[in-house]
């Protein structure tokens, strides 16, 4: 009895050990499909990832180093995008002191690389923007500076395509009494007349520049092409 108890034992503890082996070897093949399946995933995942981050870099915008000088808070070299404009730097550079004068600058000029941006101070513009003659020597210096003095890239280029209105050309709905004077045929009276009359209807047209009292069509024929809204 004693041996038949034994060899059932026996096989029994035959039979766990199988049992446990078995077990061992189906987990073991589970995990190896498991992750023979999930490998191409992680790897589609790691080439996504690596895309998406040159994605990312191809998407930054181009920077552009500039260098503004003089009338400004905090001068100095900035970087910008691409897109950005002059009025962007100053901006950047703390904005204007109190002494700045920006007439003969193009504020709304698209930066270039290594631009040299000068803001200059009222008394360098001094008198010369009272008549279009000195203005266009103020801006004639500008653009093209004496021998030893750095060339101002944000200079209003008068035979440039690109710029929105030439040196001697007047926003009638912001220009000083003096500006306006400045034009043929605008006195200190139609000046004031002008003005009195944007701060109740700002000009949308150059062309409502006639709906002022005294300016008929022979005085707008004669200026329409240096003013602009």
């Amino acid at each position: 009895m004693s041996f038949h108890y034994r060899y059932r034992k026996q096989i029994r503890i035959g039979i766990i050990i199988l049992l446990l082996i078995g077990s061992i070897i189906s987990f073991s093949v589970y995990k190896f499909q498991t992750s023979k399946k999930e490998r191409p995933k992680t790897i589609e995942k790691i080439k996504l990832k690596k895309e998406n981050e040159k994605e990312i870099k191809l998407e930054k915008p181009e920077q552009y180093m500039v260098d503004i000088k003089g009338e400004v808070i905090t001068p100095g070299i900035y970087q910008l995008e691409k897109d950005a404009r002059v009025v962007d730097v100053i901006e950047k550079a703390g904005g204007l002191t109190e002494n700045a004068d920006t007439t003969v600058i193009n504020l709304s000029k698209k930066i270039t690389d290594e631009m040299v941006i000068i803001i200059y101070s009222k008394k360098e513009v001094g008198n010369w923007i009272t008549t279009k003659e000195q203005e266009k020597y103020l801006q004639e210096k500008c653009i093209s500076p004496e021998e030893g003095q750095v060339e101002n890239d944000a200079c209003i280029e008068s035979d440039s395509p690109t710029t929105s209105q030439s040196p001697s050309t007047i926003n009638i709905n912001t220009a000083t009494k003096e500006e306006l004077m400045t034009l043929s045929g605008i006195g200190e009276a139609k000046a004031e007349a002008i003005i009195t009359y944007r701060e109740q209807t700002p000009f949308e047209t150059i062309e409502d520049l006639k709906n002022v009292s005294g300016i008929g069509d022979a005085i707008y024929e004669e200026i329409k092409n240096h003013i602009t809204v």
